[in-house]
């Protein structure tokens, strides 16, 4: 029998050595790829986000004013801080903004649970109830604030008209100050309801029905397989959904500038129709950035606040 001989200690080394060099230089290639290939999407990012956050800032702390030789810079904070705090109406807005989103984002996302649970116990015909979900989505704004102003019309608004059918009198509900942010927020959960309704049946659809059924088999109500089993499965959709709402809500204005304007005096008028007020009506361009820092600051706390209190519940 031959002897097999083993390759030199030195042979084996180099090679090892070879190899784990060339494991390196394989690394540091895909490294250097993923960086190259995600750097187009930092420098779109950082023109398209950082830059006007900046110059947003800049505006925040400065007056300008508009020459013939272009827009003009003056640095005046202090003034600025001052009349936010002299500004009484937009503290009112502030208030009225966060009852609309409290209670439209509260509704749609009860509603919409709701709906998500009911249709997805339906055997048949799933695919239609969505499409005809999606339709009010579909819907412009311009053409949604048109058709909801003829449903509120005092004289022959269908709601008026079904009033007048039973004996009760018709009512102002976009010209009374105690009906009109109320009616707004119908409108409002009239066309978001779906949205939410999409985004937690899709979670509901991936929930495993093993689960549910064994939950059921072992005694447990419907009451139970929600708070125990369907809620926390289900708590990623609802932050998602609730998220999307809330930001979307705070930044309400196409419809409640079509609708009432802000009216009757200011018991609809949100942050975002103030906001237009002080760009485009006063021209003070410094004060609205300022604004639009406090309505971005005001978001922030409301959703970690909001997250932390549904944490809380959850436990």
């Amino acid at each position: 029998m031959r002897a097999t001989t083993n390759p030199p200690v030195d042979a084996t080394d180099a090679a090892a050595a070879e190899r784990l060099a060339a494991t390196r230089i394989r690394r540091r290639h895909d490294r250097w790829f993923r960086y190259g290939t995600l750097m187009p999407a930092v420098i779109i990012l950082v023109v398209l986000t950082a830059f006007p956050v900046a110059n947003l800032l800049r505006m925040a702390v400065s007056t300008i004013d508009f020459t013939a030789a272009g827009a003009v810079y003056r640095f005046t904070p202090a003034e600025n801080f001052r009349r936010l705090t002299e500004d009484s109406l937009f503290f009112v807005n502030m208030r009225t903004t966060l009852i609309f989103v409290v209670v439209s984002v509260a509704l749609e996302m009860v509603l919409g649970f709701l709906l998500a649970i009911m249709v997805a116990g339906v055997p048949r015909g799933k695919g239609l109830i969505r499409t005809a979900m999606i339709l009010p989505i579909l819907v412009p704004p311009v053409a949604i604030g048109a058709m909801w102003k003829l449903v509120y019309n005092y004289d022959f608004g269908i709601l008026n008209q079904a009033l007048g059918l039973i004996g009760i009198d018709r009512i102002q509900w976009l010209s009374s100050a105690d009906l009109a942010l109320w009616s707004v927020v119908l409108v409002d959960v009239w066309h978001w309801t779906p949205l939410v309704f999409l985004i937690l049946f899709a979670g509901v659809e991936g929930l495993p029905g093993e689960v549910i059924e064994a939950a059921r088999v072992d005694g447990a109500t419907t009451a139970q397989i929600v708070r125990r089993i369907i809620l926390p499965l289900m708590m990623p959709a609802i932050a998602v959904a609730f998220v999307f709402r809330s930001i979307l809500a705070f930044k309400v204005f196409d419809q409640i500038f079509l609708l009432t304007s802000g009216g009757p005096g200011t018991a609809t008028e949100v942050v975002s129709l103030r906001l237009y007020d002080v760009f485009f009506n006063q021209n003070q361009l410094g004060y609205g950035a300022l604004l639009s820092l406090v309505i971005i600051f005001a978001v922030l706390a409301f959703l970690v606040t909001a997250g932390g209190l549904a944490r809380r519940v959850g436990k």
